[in-house]
């Protein structure tokens, strides 16, 4: 009899051993099932719109919070009803990882479209490369590249930008002058020394990222030509469409963003249009200009929800 309770007792223990395992394994396989199925953390600060910006990168932003960008994020803070507050770091080589990837900030309000760095919100604006020059140098009248009075001339690039690319396409490069692009712009701003340039006639014309040719072409001396390239043709993508940047993942804060660049689209393009940035309409087909401010309407993605596929991606800054 002691024998066979032994036996039994050690087969309960065994039996009870198998089914504590397999209670686990079933517990572990659930809870990992859950998992799967729990939507990810949501990392957006409720509290405060914390927006990724550049400390000294007119016109888009700066400490003074006097660039455009500052503009629009002040336009999206009133609409959630949320402080705008910044986490402030150069656009350069690491923004998106000491910024967004670090989880110190929720948003860049200006990134191209189609930069896999960010996930993208829809369009706030669409604006193209634009060519500077100095009036009565010559140049007067002169809106596309392939004009040949520009050949020979001292011309001015931004290395690795859209609009060098369509420079050297015109063979304007045999007496190029470069400016860097991605650089600390607190120390160095290369855009405003091209503009200087041309003012003293050290460069006869260049070509730059619209919304910043238009900027620093209106101040700090002698007002310059600024002309929008809509009649450039060929190959190169000279216009791109500017979004606003998000956490990979961020998936619902992007839907939220959508829903408040639709309802104030208008808002945003005024400010736009204030300081002189070139907008084209959103049509990839069309290079006609917007001049007045669209209606919530016009700003309607097309059907389907969010924007567009995205498209090549565009430089930060230019």
């Amino acid at each position: 009899m002691r024998k066979q309770a032994l036996k039994i007792s050690s087969f309960s223990v065994a039996a009870l051993a198998l089914a504590a395992a397999a209670g686990v394994s079933l517990i572990a396989s659930a809870s990992h099932l859950r998992a799967a199925e729990t939507p990810k953390a949501d990392l957006v600060n409720r509290q405060q719109l914390r927006v990724c910006a550049d400390p000294a990168d007119l016109p888009f932003s700066n400490q003074k919070e006097e660039g455009f960008e500052n503009k629009i994020a002040n336009i999206i803070g009133d609409e959630l009803k949320l402080p705008v507050t910044y986490t402030w770091f150069p656009k350069a080589t690491g923004f998106v990882r000491m910024t967004l990837g670090a989880k110190r900030c929720d948003l860049v309000i200006g990134w191209g479209q189609g930069d896999d760095q960010v996930l993208n919100t829809n369009a706030i604006y669409r604006s193209t490369t634009a060519l500077v020059y100095k009036k009565g140098t010559g140049l007067d009248g002169v809106d596309t590249l392939a004009d040949p009075r520009l050949q020979g001339k001292r011309f001015g690039v931004q290395q690795g930008s859209a609009g060098g690319t369509l420079a050297a396409r015109y063979g304007l490069m045999s007496n190029v002058h470069g400016y860097p692009m991605m650089v600390d712009r607190r120390f160095d701003n290369p855009a405003k020394t091209m503009i200087e340039d041309i003012r003293k006639g050290d460069v006869d014309a260049g070509v730059l990222w619209g919304p910043i040719a238009a900027y620093w072409a209106a101040r700090d001396g002698e007002p310059l030509v600024v002309v929008p390239l809509v009649k450039e043709t060929g190959a190169e993508r000279i216009a791109f469409r500017i979004t606003m940047g998000v956490r990979n993942g961020d998936d619902a804060w992007k839907r939220k963003l959508n829903e408040v660049i639709r309802k104030r689209q208008g808002d945003i393009d005024k400010v736009l249009l204030d300081y002189g940035v070139p907008l084209l309409v959103d049509d990839d087909t069309s290079t006609e200009m917007i001049t007045k401010p669209r209606t919530s309407a016009a700003a309607e993605p097309a059907p389907g929800g969010d924007a567009a596929a995205a498209q090549a991606p565009a430089p930060a800054a230019q």
